[in-house]
């Protein structure tokens, strides 16, 4: 299932990053306590002439990870790398990337937890000791040769924290959680980009947008995007909250920003599992949806509405999903005798 608040980026987000990202750590809105420590991090390390410690960034899609990174190093006025733990397919293309580095610059590892156990063992000396250790040959005859590399900074992001392995996870000097945004944050997005792209947008259209945007920036720029369409066509190009409204309802996205796939969770747990527990698998099997695209892109939203609970015998629905959906809970239904 794809859908406009899928917060996976797609070919159309780097396009529209690379015009909305912010330029700084002042422009970058939200996850305040990350930028204070950042800002501390980044003014020592040039104070001291050197680069700044490997960082792993994690949370859910769609945060900020990657654009957090390109603050860093506009910040620290460096180079930035950027390339995938999928990406990363033999030690030659690792051993290829880290001798290619200039001193200082900024190694980007999206889906770090994709990395193959052979490409982390390599990155252990790289990271701690700034040496490549690279074995020429096979059998009897091989050895290894020891290659000197550019002090650099490694920043990995993740969407599972948990799925790295313990090793990789010590080497990192500072690691930051990056959390759903705060309504009013999104909002200041929303008027940000609407600047950017030469929309017009009153307040009330981008407040309703932000409760509508999953609390994640990558949805809220691409609902924003939707509703101006919607608008030129509709409202010669401004965006006012009936407009918006309209042009979230045909993408059938309610005021909570659930689309079609989340009411279809949610319905299944309760009208087939009778509220749960229920395990993943079972949920996945009966909408005929990938787990890992559940608990991955779904679930995270969800759970912090509070319409999920995780237990240890599966997923239960809360009285708030039933609400929602305008069902009656296991407490109201009345007993047929």
């Amino acid at each position: 299932m794809s859908h406009p608040t899928d917060a996976n980026q797609k070919d159309e987000d780097k396009v529209l990053e690379l015009t909305l990202r912010p330029q700084n750590l002042d422009e970058y809105q939200g996850q305040n306590k990350v930028k204070e420590n950042l800002k501390i991090l980044i003014s020592a390390a040039k104070q001291r002439k050197e680069p700044v410690e490997h960082i792993l960034l994690y949370g859910a899609a769609g945060l900020g990870k990657t654009t957090l990174s390109h603050v860093i190093a506009r910040e620290m006025g460096t180079g930035l790398r950027v390339t995938s733990g999928p990406a990363i397919e033999r030690t030659g293309d690792l051993a290829s990337i880290l001798t290619n580095l200039s001193e200082g610059e900024i190694l980007f590892i999206d889906e770090c937890h994709r990395l193959n156990k052979t490409i982390e063992e390599i990155l252990y000396p790289a990271m701690e000791d700034f040496k490549l250790d690279i074995v020429i040959g096979k059998g009897p005859s091989a050895r290894t040769l020891e290659l000197e590399i550019p002090r650099f900074t490694l920043i990995a992001a993740t969407t599972q924290a948990g799925a790295l392995s313990s090793p990789l996870r010590s080497r990192f000097g500072l690691t930051f959680r990056l959390d759903f945004y705060a309504d009013e944050d999104i909002t200041k997005i929303i008027k940000r980009s609407a600047k950017i792209l030469g929309v017009e947008i009153d307040d009330q259209a981008a407040a309703w947008l932000a409760q509508c945007s999953r609390k994640t920036p990558r949805v809220a720029n691409r609902l924003l995007k939707r509703a101006r369409d919607f608008a030129q066509v509709k409202n010669s190009g401004q965006i006012t909250k009936e407009i918006a409204r309209k042009a979230l309802t045909m993408l059938e996205i309610d005021e909570l920003g659930l689309e079609p796939a989340d009411r279809l969770i949610l319905k299944t747990l309760i009208e087939k599992f009778d509220g749960g527990p229920a395990g993943l698998q079972s949920i996945a099997a009966s909408i005929e949806e990938d787990e890992h695209t559940i608990e991955d892109i779904y679930e995270p939203f969800l759970m912090q509405l509070g319409f999920i609970i995780r237990t240890p015998r599966g997923r239960v629905a809360s009285d708030l999903a039933y609400r929602h959906l305008g069902l009656a809970t296991k407490k109201e239904i009345k007993p047929l005798f």
